[in-house]
């Protein structure tokens, strides 16, 4: 065999089979060209029974020359140098997006600059066939129709247009996130498929793309950090859904936008699970959508033939700042708490509540709290409900703070922070364990001797379980847990108050206090919601104190009561 160089119409066709694969990749190629020409508004049109698209801005748009020069092979107006590879500010600098798309499709492209006269360009074949003025607003329109008309294989093994329809929705959705100022549109033959209008608040562009999304259920968090041997500021902005008010099936909205892109980093994926640990409910996952501009130095795109993978410098200090983060996103503060949240959870117990007997509480004297716990919520303990709720009021309104599962995270927290692994004098006897049970129980520290015949003398315990009267059975459920943090979970739950326990006021403040300066106080271990707020707005609702009497005794409605 003979090695020779490939003409180069074969080189061009390979390398632009590798860029462009499918309606996604025409697409992302061309929606990023537009967020690099700074349009606020980008219209999306498909034609899938023609293999056809469009895609339109109101960018910056491009001369003659420009045009006649795009879809040539590696030209490019974003970088000119080897050292520009160092700091790329904008999504495309390969100069092979249209090159490519031409060599797979026929492209027929007009665009306007400011104060300029439009034009137009039609190729086949990567050709410029015609090229003449074209009225135009400033921006540009580029139609691409007979897509792998060269290549009908490329057709036939193409996902379902269903499919590949999901897939540009996920990378408009994406892309949104990262540029919230823009307005979006996607039109299937001319039928609108999905809008999104842009503002200046990613939480504002949540609730568009996913219609189980409240702007309540989310939080925001911003921040400016000094990267490690840098003078330049990044930033880092989080939008976190609350995990007592929202999660998911699948791990499909766990988002990291890097530069003004969404990619895929482990790293730092492996940092949010982390954050998230023992937060949410069995098989649920969070939403989160966390955005880092960085100094473009600190990034090496070059990891990816489509960008969706980066190098990223320093990724320990940016595992640290996540979690950090997330964690003062969990905190009770009166800036985490919406003065407009609305818990639907609360709208249905009103319904239920209409029209059924009156039950009436006698409340004791209000005690002061006097301790200021770090800017955390301020929270007054007024009496315990059915000795299982303990209700506390704020500012905003009154909360029911589950007593058991509370004093359940705070047990556990403690447990992770101080795991303390205690001798005992006369040892518990335990019988018939299983192999795996003394495995189980032998990854918890736990000193265990044979004493008999399938029989084993336990001779040190978790310290919590000390004084328990249930200890054995406790050993027997941590010898089934399989790994230490399974055990703390268990002995938290075992060791926690119990409901139906009355409890002082003092012993209902030290709960709450405690609960309060806890790292995840929204959800106990398991993924339980702990509190149930009722705010003051949908309390007025119910009560219709925007309704007076009035001179006439009749019902008067008036506005702002």
């Amino acid at each position: 065999m003979t090695i020779k160089k490939l003409p180069d119409n074969v080189i061009k066709l390979i390398a632009a089979g590798e860029v462009i694969d499918s309606f996604t990749a025409v697409v992302r190629e061309l929606v990023e060209n537009s967020l690099d020409a700074k349009a606020s508004r980008i219209v999306i049109s498909l034609y899938p029974d023609s293999w056809s698209l469009r895609v339109a801005d109101n960018g910056e748009g491009m001369t003659e020359n420009d045009l006649l020069m795009a879809i040539q092979p590696h030209t490019t107006s974003k970088i000119t140098s080897t050292d520009d590879l160092t700091k790329i500010q904008t999504l495309g600098f390969r100069g092979e997006a249209l090159h490519s798309i031409a060599q797979l499709a026929n492209l027929n492209i007009t665009s306007r600059v400011k104060d300029s006269c439009g034009w137009q360009i039609i190729t086949t074949n990567t050709q410029v066939i015609k090229s003449y003025p074209k009225a135009i607003a400033v921006g540009t329109m580029i139609n691409v129709s007979d897509l792998f008309g060269n290549i009908p294989l490329r057709r036939q093994v193409n996902p379902c247009f269903k499919k590949q329809l999901k897939s540009i929705q996920n990378l408009i959705a994406e892309l949104a996130l990262c540029h919230p100022l823009l307005t979006w549109q996607l039109l299937v033959d001319d039928r609108l498929i999905l809008a999104i209008s842009g503002n200046n608040s990613v939480k504002k562009i949540f609730p568009q793309l996913l219609k189980t999304v409240k702007y309540s259920d989310l939080e925001e968090r911003q921040v400016k950090i000094k990267t490690p041997n840098q003078n330049h500021l990044s930033t880092l902005n989080l939008v976190v859904g609350m995990p007592d008010r929202i999660s998911r099936p699948r791990n499909d909205w766990v988002k990291i936008g890097v530069n003004g892109r969404v990619i895929k980093c482990q790293e730092l994926e492996s940092a949010i699970y982390s954050s998230f640990h023992r937060t949410l409910e069995r098989d649920r996952y969070p939403l989160i959508f966390l955005h880092l501009q960085t100094s473009p130095r600190q990034i090496d795109w070059n990891r990816h033939p489509a960008k969706a993978e980066i190098y990223l410098d320093n990724i320990e200090f940016w595992q640290e700042n996540i979690k950090e983060n997330i964690e003062k996103i969990f905190r009770l503060t009166d800036n985490n708490l919406s003065t407009k949240f609305e818990n639907k959870r609360v709208e249905n117990i009103f319904k239920v509540s209409e029209n059924k007997a009156v039950y009436n509480l006698e409340l004791p004297q209000k005690i002061e709290q006097n301790q200021n716990y770090f800017g955390l919520i301020n929270l007054q303990v007024i009496a315990q409900a059915r000795n299982t709720y303990i209700i506390a009021e704020h500012s905003e309104g009154i909360w029911l703070i589950e007593q058991h599962i509370a004093h359940e995270r705070i047990l556990y927290e403690q447990l992770k922070n101080q795991w303390e692994i205690v001798t005992i004098e006369t040892p518990l006897i335990l019988s018939k364990l299983l192999p795996k049970q003394l495995d189980n129980l032998a990854t918890l520290s736990l000193e265990i001797d044979c004493f008999g015949e399938d029989l084993w003398a336990i001779r040190s315990i978790p310290k919590m379980l000390l004084h328990r009267e249930d200890c054995l059975e406790a050993l027997i459920e941590l010898s089934w847990g399989g790994d230490l943090d399974t055990a703390q979970v268990a002995i938290a739950c075992r060791s926690a108050i119990r409901n139906g326990k009355k409890l002082t006021i003092s012993q209902m403040e030290n709960i709450v206090n405690e609960w309060k300066m806890t790292k995840n106080p929204h959800t106990c271990p398991h993924g339980r919601p702990i509190y149930l707020s009722l705010e003051e707005s949908s309390l007025y609702r119910f009560f219709r104190r925007h309704w007076v009497l009035g001179k006439s005794h009749g019902i008067q409605e008036i506005s702002n009561s």
